[in-house]
């Protein structure tokens, strides 16, 4: 088990100053909050510079720096909300910096297989929970998956959309306790017997609930993710030097997310 994600994303806006900036703010999705919380600890130790963390559901994130909060590096769970600012003219080129994919959390009990996933999505007494679409990147994925549904299954794309429960990642979503992986919470709460997630979230979810299936998708309905990066216009001129670390400039081989 491992997390590869570029080490010097801060490299993008801070160190090719003859400065190095003494704070930096990162806005970026929940997904990322493990890698992420890794690498700025790091970066603070090298640098003795401080960053200032917000995490969250992107879309979400997204408003409130359209709305005027500060930020510097936003890192999002899709192209689609960094793109939106970079239109916007807020921030610079959006770049894709990593990858996920989507998979099935399920409760002990549930009897389910890569190859029955989708008959057990459809059917009647099993409540399906996802996040919230247009709020949160993952919800979004979550009806990709439907409609790639309908697709293998007449009538499928509709009945899971009908059926859906977004219980995460939208403004009036429930707040786990501190310390409380979100979709381990969820499950651990009873409220959904299969949860559609990224894989890594539900790495960390079984961490934070052992008793957690973890099922991957069948090649038919599987759902990439790919995680846009972009630097405000609020960064100053020495955190804006468009310098990116190797892993990061190659945009048609961008780092892969691991847990």
């Amino acid at each position: 088990m491992k997390s590869i994600i570029t080490a010097g994303i801060f490299a993008m806006t801070v160190v090719a100053g003859p400065a190095i900036a003494q704070e930096v703010r990162l806005h970026a999705a929940g997904s990322l909050k493990t890698a992420m919380t890794d690498i700025a600890d790091a970066f603070e130790t090298a640098t003795g510079a401080t960053v200032q963390r917000k995490f969250g559901p992107s879309g979400l994130l997204r408003e409130r720096i359209e709305q005027g909060e500060l930020a510097e590096v936003f890192a999002s769970a899709n192209m689609r909300h960094p793109q939106t600012l970079a239109d916007e003219g807020l921030s610079g080129t959006v770049t894709m910096f990593a990858r996920n994919s989507l998979c099935a959390l399920a409760q002990q009990e549930v009897e389910v297989t890569s190859d029955t996933v989708l008959d057990v999505m459809l059917s009647d007494d099993i409540r399906l929970g996802t996040s919230t679409p247009k709020a949160d990147p993952s919800g979004d994925y979550a009806w990709e998956l439907f409609g790639k549904a309908g697709e293998v299954r007449q009538g499928a794309t509709a009945t899971l959309e009908a059926k859906a429960l977004q219980l995460t990642g939208g403004p009036n979503s429930a707040t786990p306790p501190e310390g409380r992986n979100p979709y381990g919470w969820v499950m651990s709460e009873d409220r959904a017997d299969l949860f559609l997630t990224y894989c890594t979230n539900a790495v960390l979810a079984q961490r934070d609930t052992p008793t957690l299936q973890i099922v991957q998708l069948p090649e038919a309905l599987v759902v990439g993710a790919d995680y846009g990066l972009s630097v405000l216009n609020d960064a100053s001129t020495s955190r804006r030097s468009g310098r990116l670390h190797p892993c990061v400039r190659r945009a048609a081989d961008p780092c892969e997310l691991w847990i």
